[in-house]
């Protein structure tokens, strides 16, 4: 297992240079002047081309790539155009609130999602089973800024039940959560639904029953476990999207993490923070697929990873 873990972990690196190239040259076509950003729509053209030297941006693109990686390599992400504070502090201060964010997302988005599943597997072709697919496909189809203004429009404005914006209590996650969790959810409930259904068919399942066990104790003991298998995988997939798509939750809900501070670095052309944050969500989402092969072989021994 630590065999496999440190080879995933080795064939991470040509796949995040591969990564930073793309991250990088495409930054550098977006269409937008950062110098002429951070010196000011006042400013002359000596002091866009001084604001220009200053940040690095006169030099050949080989050069500032060059410098990018080094420094990403040290641990050094640079410093931000607008702010000018280490992007590496700005990071820190952010990451925690979009984990937590997602994080509770996940959460409540896993349980509802397998028990809705589970319903509809076993009640099979019922009126439980058609509402919980109608939902599911729902809740697949809202994008989430649509699901989050109207959530906000209903519980903030017209009920005054939730706040609608902020990260200062536990009231400040549900509306962010519920917005950001609501696709996965009916995502994962059709996932197990139909991976449980199979499940059901399986001659020790039917075994199972013949021995006179209970059905709660066949669905839950028996046929959910080996179930879950392509389910984890979906969800574990699902989390590294759920990060990438906080982005647009937190401008909705002025949630102060990571994908607000994107926004914000996209609009001023501030390239330093745009690069260390889509670096790290690759990272992120590359972790989170080992972590997915790693909960395989441990839902399943039979399954060797080292082969």
């Amino acid at each position: 297992m630590l065999i496999y873990i440190a080879r995933r972990l080795a064939a991470m690196v040509p796949i995040l240079l591969v990564v930073s190239v793309v991250i990088f040259m495409f930054l550098h076509m977006i269409p937008g002047d950062p110098a002429r950003i951070v010196a000011g729509p006042e400013a002359s053209a000596q002091d866009v081309e001084n604001t220009r030297a200053m940040l690095g941006l006169d030099r050949p693109i080989y050069e500032q790539y060059w410098r990018f990686l080094s420094g990403a390599v040290q641990g050094d992400l640079g410093r931000s155009f607008r702010t000018r504070e280490p992007v590496m502090d700005m990071i820190a201060d952010r990451i925690m609130p979009t984990l937590e964010l997602s994080f509770v997302s996940m959460v409540w988005a896993i349980v509802a999602g397998m028990f809705f599943g589970v319903v509809a597997a076993t009640k099979r072709g019922k009126w439980q089973d058609q509402l919980t697919m109608f939902g599911a496909t729902t809740g697949i189809s809202m994008p989430s800024f649509w699901l989050g203004l109207m959530l906000i429009e209903l519980f903030a404005v017209q009920l005054g039940w939730l706040p609608s914006g902020g990260n200062d209590s536990i009231e400040h996650y549900i509306l962010p959560a519920i917005t950001l969790g609501s696709q996965v959810a009916a995502i994962i409930a059709r996932f197990t639904r139909s991976s449980l259904l199979e499940t059901l068919g399986e001659d020790y399942v039917r075994t199972a029953r013949a021995k006179g066990a209970k059905e709660m104790r066949v669905i839950w003991l028996h046929a959910l476990r080996n179930a879950l298998l392509p389910v984890v995988t979906m969800t574990g997939l699902q989390f590294g999207f759920l990060l990438g798509g906080s982005v647009v939750v937190e401008a909705v809900f002025s949630w102060p993490g990571m994908g607000n501070m994107l926004i914000t670095s996209v609009s001023m052309r501030d390239y330093p923070v745009i690069q260390a944050e889509m670096l790290l969500f690759a990272i992120q989402f590359m972790l989170i697929n080992l972590l997915v092969d790693v909960l395989y072989a441990v839902l399943n021994p039979q399954i060797r990873l080292d082969s």
